[in-house]
């Protein structure tokens, strides 16, 4: 398995890429830019990350004739178009070739419930939980207890 690369920032990320998915990470980097403007770029993995609340929720991977353009908590995305790949338990993406790929009403829908959920934690990657945020206005839910006659009394 080859060792991820570090970088200090996107923009070493981006000028390591070859030529032709570098093309393609550039308009994948506006979009995003323009369709989540509070999302702070990053490097996580040796991949351009995008963060929301300091946890990961969107990135670029740059693979032999293509660009993964992926979602950490993929799995969970509605994807009426069936754009999203991905066998893993949370992680989704588009396989993007050429920037006229980017399609940005799809992928604008698809970043947009991305960070809606938010990233997932470093807590939260170990326990194989994802990290819960609660609406804004909306109250926690209930612990839950035991039902009656069950455990100890």
């Amino acid at each position: 398995m080859p060792r991820m690369k570090p970088y200090a920032t996107f923009d070493l990320y981006l000028a390591d890429q070859p030529a032709g998915n570098r093309a393609i990470i550039v308009a994948l980097r506006k979009f995003v830019r323009e369709a989540a403007p509070g999302l702070v770029e990053s490097v996580k993995w040796g991949n351009g990350c995008w963060l929301a609340d300091g946890a990961p929720v969107a990135y670029v991977y740059s693979d032999v004739d293509h660009v993964q353009f992926g979602f950490i908590r993929g799995a969970s995305l509605r994807d009426p178009l069936g754009l999203l790949q991905g066998e893993a338990r949370f992680v989704r993406h588009v396989k993007v070739r050429r920037v006229g790929d980017i399609d940005r009403t799809a992928f604008g829908a698809l970043l947009a419930q991305a960070v809606r959920l938010g990233g997932v934690t470093g807590a939260a990657r170990r326990s194989g939980g994802a990290r819960r945020k609660v609406a804004r206005g909306a109250a926690p839910a209930k612990p839950r207890g035991r039902k009656p006659g069950m455990g100890r009394n």
